[in-house]
């Protein structure tokens, strides 16, 4: 077992008798029940809301649900892991208060599936919500597009740049509404910084310098445990390869290590980008949208193999075990902390800095710093008009706010609104965090092509544009 990767201290309640039950239909059924609590108030009518299915009720799946605006009902719930459905449909703490108005409004009449394709199958829906393991993005997408529903998708929208391509260019052919979950492009205070840069309020940008967010980690060869009654361990590793079950390999956020979460699948290669595809997601997004690179990438990327990585690692340690002492699957682990740098066509540098900043536009007339609905320049005179102070109001409180984000996808559903995060933008975006894992994994410069998005003159490169894929998880493309 790997060495840093040891003592665990669960932070999850132990099953109820009845869930307990529940899962006890076997790991391998894909399952649907009615559940009926209590009764719910309707202050609008029901025939105008639309139906909206959950794919993934985890912690960032049940944050939407209690953020989802009125108009808008859940009627159908779908994880691996049947506690989790469980967990969502019941009143239960920490987000009995997050999931009040769902209780009492929606969950009587919320069906529940283990498996999302069955779920899109049987239910009458009008659109769906992602919010499953980020490699099972792009598959619930497809499906749901192909099947005429709206989407909206947590970021990042894929683990391959193939991926990320074939979900745009099916939403162009669907003419279906889909978000991408990157809900900073709905905060005041990014929306006017970043048009405040893309408009030339800081003249040429020169560079910018972000967090060196670390990348994921190979899969360790965990001892085999028994897979819990309750998850159907197939069904979660989905697309990647069927290794055998360890609840490290998954569990997000339930346990920790060393006194820090454990991170679960976010952790792994297989899974997902890491940090770099998480919080990363947010910090390239903004600055792609500020540069006006919304349907491009970078042209060049670099990465320093530096020697010390341990002390990279140093900041991330509440978030991230730090490097292996030893290869995981042959592989060096000390490469997901290289520093990056990317330039763009126009010469603009984006660099991963190992200072772990705020995020910084370095321009001729200045200098910005951007964060979470924050915004600064070091030469205030620059600003000729300010944000607004009552849209900024709106993402205050829980970092899990994101109803104005949800409201703005419903509007584009209904009105036509514009979206404020729609797919070919976030495919660039994931493209450039996807491009920093390349680089560090091949440690050595890339040259890229976003026209055609392939690296040039690097078949090494090339291949890990995508995966293979587990027979009967190929893309619906």
């Amino acid at each position: 077992m790997h060495d840093n990767l040891m003592n665990e201290q669960s932070t999850t309640p132990r099953l109820s008798r009845r869930q307990t039950i529940l899962g006890g239909f076997g790991t391998a059924l894909a399952l649907a029940w009615p559940l009926r609590a209590f009764g719910a108030s309707k202050s609008i009518r029901e025939a105008d809301r639309l139906r909206v299915g959950l794919g993934g009720a985890g912690i960032r799946g049940r944050y939407l649900i209690g953020n989802l605006p009125a108009e808008a009902k859940i009627t159908a719930i779908c994880d691996a892991h049947l506690g989790h459905v469980q967990d969502t449909l019941s009143a239960k703490k920490p987000f009995s208060e997050v999931l009040t108005d769902f209780h009492q409004r929606d969950a009587a009449d919320c069906t529940a599936y283990q498996d999302y394709r069955r779920m899109l199958d049987e239910e009458s829906l009008d659109a769906v919500i992602i919010a499953t393991p980020d490699h099972h993005h792009a598959m619930v997408a497809l499906l749901a597009l192909a099947r005429g529903l709206d989407v909206y998708l947590e970021k990042p929208v894929s683990v391959t740049i193939e991926e990320g391509r074939a979900l745009s260019d099916a939403v162009e052919r669907t003419g279906r509404v889909l978000q991408v979950g990157s809900q900073q492009r709905s905060m005041e205070m990014n929306r006017f910084g970043c048009e405040f840069i893309r408009n030339g309020g800081l003249g040429r940008i020169h560079r910018v310098e972000i967090s060196n967010y670390p990348g994921p980690m190979p899969c360790p060869d965990y001892r085999p445990e028994r897979v819990p009654q309750a998850m159907n361990w197939d069904l979660f590793c989905g697309p990647t390869p069927l290794r055998p079950y360890h609840r490290r390999l998954w569990s997000k956020d339930q346990f920790k290590v060393h006194g820090v979460n454990w991170r679960g699948w976010d952790l792994w290669r297989d899974f997902s980008g890491h940090l770099v595809t998480n919080w990363g997601a947010h910090s390239f997004d903004m600055i792609q949208w500020a540069l006006g690179k919304d349907d491009t990438g970078p042209v060049k990327l670099t990465c320093d193999p530096v020697e010390n990585s341990e002390q990279l690692a140093a900041d991330w340690l509440k978030k991230t075990p730090p490097p292996s002492r030893s290869p995981i699957q042959g592989r060096d682990d000390h490469r997901r902390y290289f520093p990056v740098d990317m330039q763009y066509a126009d010469g603009t540098v984006v660099s991963l800095t190992p200072d772990n900043g705020p995020m910084r536009f370095i321009g001729e007339k200045g200098v910005a710093e951007m964060g979470r609905n924050k915004f600064s320049v070091d030469q205030p005179e620059l600003l000729t008009s300010k944000p607004d102070r009552s849209a900024m109001a709106l993402w205050k409180g829980a970092g899990h706010v994101a109803r104005p984000h949800l409201q703005n996808w419903l509007d584009a559903i209904r009105h036509g609104t514009p979206l404020a995060a729609p797919i070919e933008a976030g495919h660039r975006t994931a493209t450039v965090c996807h491009l920093i894992n390349i680089v560090r994994e091949l440690e050595h410069p890339l040259e890229w092509d976003p026209i055609e998005e392939r690296f040039l003159s690097d078949e090494a490169a090339n291949a890990l544009i995508r995966r293979e894929r587990r027979p009967g998880w190929e893309l619906p493309v």
